[in-house]
Parts: C-alpha cells; structure tokens; sequence
C-alpha cells in the first residue's frame, strides 16, 4: 500500500497549495530516507521564498470564506477529515514508520489514534463557538512549523485548532520527516477541505524563517530545538505577529526508596527510551533516593538488556532508529564526553546502521552537560539523591 503509493506520484513529490501539488521548476530536491535502512524513499522539493509567497497568498485568499463559515460548518470538515485519516490509518501508520524510524507499534497504537482524537476534539469546539466563544475572532494565516520526531501527531497539534477557530494554515514540515505531512494534505482535500485553508510546503531551515517573517502571516506556530525558538522569538518581535513555542526540555524522573521498584522501572523505560527518546518532554534525569539507588540500577539494567531493536516495522520491537546518522552522531557526542569526565557508561547491543543502543550514565556531577543538556537520544542519565 505504502509502495503504491509512493509510485502513484512517482516518488516525487511538490507542495501542496490549493488542494493541487505543486512542482516549481529550477528547484533542488531533497531525499526522504528510511531511517532503519538508508534507502531512498522518496524525493521532495526544497522550496524557495517564492513558494512560501504563493502558499500564503494562497491561505489568505482561503480565509475569507473559511473564516466567514460557521462553527457547526467548520466541524463537518474536520469530522471529515478524522474519518477519513480513520480509512487511510494503515498506510499513514507505515508511512509515520518509515519516514521517522519509529516502531510501527508506537504509530499504529498512539500517534494515528490521537490524530484523530484531536480532530475529533477540536471539531467539537468548532461547534461551541457561536455559543461559548461569542465575540472571539480567528486570527488569519497561521505558519505551522514542526519536527521530526511525532510529524503528524504534532501537526495535529496545531492545525486541527487552528481550522476549527476559522484561520487558514500554511505548514512546514521537518526537512527528514516530510510524507505524512503531504499525504494528510491529500487526505483534507479527498475530505472537501476548501481549497487554500491548508497548504503544505517542503523546505529546510531558511524556508521556516521565510514562512515565519512573511508579513501575511498573523500567527506562528513552532515545536523544535531551544536555539531555533530564540531565533523566532528574535525574527518576529515587534512585528505584532502572534507566536507559540514548545521548545526542548530535561525532565527528570524521582523514584523514593518506598516506591514500587519494579513498576518504577517501567516508569522509568517509558519515559526515556520511547521514540528513542526523541522526546522533548523525555524522562532523560533520573533522581533515586540514595538507599535503593544501587538496587534500582541494577533491576534497571536488567530490563534494558531485554529492549529490542531494529527495523521499525517489526510490530515485536520497542525501539527503532535514530532520526539520521547526524543526529546519531550528536548523541554519541555527549556520551564519549560523559566518558572523558570519568562517567560509568552501560550500554545494551544495537544493529548496524542508524541505531544507537539504550545507555544508562552514572557517577557524573550535576554540572555535567549530559545532565544540564537536552540530548534528544536514548540516554539516561542516573543520579543519587
């Protein structure tokens, strides 16, 4: 299904603006790749300013009549929209798979399910506007930037509320992680989504900051890294724009020594390893209380041996790969230099390929940049308290 579909546009994609893909000429392209595998999935287009001009153009022709239709009305598209991301929820769960490196697990039972719980939900808002949001107003053209590491799950996030208040959406995905994007646009226009109110464009960094800063954009919405989010935040002040940023985190994690250990140990697997924990709200601080901290290393080490890894469609797995080998790269970083401080490293067996195995650090100081930074990997770090 996923292969027939990649064929059927013969794995080339464009933007989608006005419910038409669009292929500019005189564009570079970039390559989507199966994470697990390194093979070429497909080839997208790495847009220019003028794409983004002829995407808003597009949304704010949209938002005359999408913001003038009533809240009930909006709501039959969305309904319509989650039943038919319902019908396509196989393929876009292999896609989510594939193009991210996920397990298929995670995709088919969480990320797809709460697309449509969100469609859902906001769709139920749309129908309250007219009765308990009497006197509130759309915004306009909303530019929706999102990651790699949940790419339709957090395009929910910020489409399905911004098209049930009547704005119209521009969204750039992640460079990595662009298919699913592309194939909910197709979807929305399968459902009847009137042309323009959501566009999709392909592109790396410079094409964001270009969507962010276009004068006809009322409204940025950002998930990313802490250092991109400065960099917006810095972009459109005093533009009057409106802005949102969820940005990068440490979360930690504390177990007392009259806590259940074991079911703490799988408290504890899910908050860190999850996504390979490409997580911005990952469990990646560990805080044990001193007297079971030793027992709790050793119950936690004995369950890491037993996660497995590998191809994501494997429904078996628990974890999959990491994004690209940059990112690879980025986390093996912060462990080889945890090491150089004198850090204990336990790690578990990886595949070959763009894996990095489950690591546990301890023996390391609060000011250790493993503890203080976002790693964005599979690595946990373990203090006493």
């Amino acid at each position: 299904m996923f292969q027939a579909w990649l064929e059927d546009h013969k794995r080339k994609f464009g933007h989608f603006i006005g419910n038409v893909w669009v292929h500019p000429e005189d564009r570079k392209t970039f390559e989507t790749k199966d994470p697990c595998k390194g093979t070429v999935l497909a080839s997208t287009i790495q847009g220019t300013t003028e794409d983004v001009n002829q995407a808003v153009g597009a949304a704010k022709t949209a938002y005359k009549s999408w913001s003038t239709l009533s809240g009930h009305a909006r709501a039959r598209h969305l309904y319509s929209i989650a039943r038919h991301v319902q019908k396509h929820s196989r393929l876009i769960s292999v896609i989510e798979s594939m193009d991210n490196g996920k397990t298929i697990r995670e995709t088919r039972d969480c990320d797809i399910p709460l697309v449509v719980r969100h469609l859902y939900y906001h769709a139920g808002w749309a129908q309250l506007m007219d009765t308990e949001m009497k006197g509130w107003k759309s915004i306009g053209v909303v530019g929706a930037i999102v990651p790699w590491n949940f790419p339709l799950m957090l395009l929910a996030w910020k489409v399905c509320p911004a098209l049930a208040m009547g704005n119209t959406v521009v969204l750039k995905p992640a460079t990595n992680t662009r298919l699913s994007a592309l194939l909910f646009a197709e979807i929305c226009a399968e459902a009847g989504l009137p042309a323009g109110v959501f566009n999709v464009i392909t592109g790396g960094g410079a094409m964001g900051s270009s969507l962010a800063v276009h004068p006809d954009v009322d409204k940025v919405g950002f998930t990313g890294s802490t250092e991109i989010g400065q960099l917006l935040r810095q972009a459109t002040a005093g533009t009057g724009k409106k802005l949102s940023l969820e940005l990068g985190g440490k979360s930690p994690v504390v177990v007392f020594d009259s806590a259940d250990l074991d079911s703490a140990v799988e408290g504890v697997v899910d908050a860190i390893w999850f996504n390979q924990g490409q997580v911005c709200s990952a469990g990646s601080r560990l805080l044990v209380q001193e007297p079971v901290f030793d027992k709790f290393m050793d119950k936690l080490k004995v369950r890491m041996r037993n996660l497995r890894l590998g191809v994501s469609l494997d429904k078996s797995l628990d974890m999959g790969a990491i994004i690209d080998p940059t990112q690879q790269k980025f986390i093996a970083e912060y462990v080889d230099n945890a090491r150089k401080e004198g850090a204990d490293v336990f790690q578990t067996d990886a595949p070959n390929g763009c894996f990095y195995p489950p690591t546990l650090i301890t023996g390391v100081g609060t000011t250790s940049k493993v503890v203080v930074e976002e790693i964005f990997g599979p690595v946990l770090v373990a203090m006493p308290f």
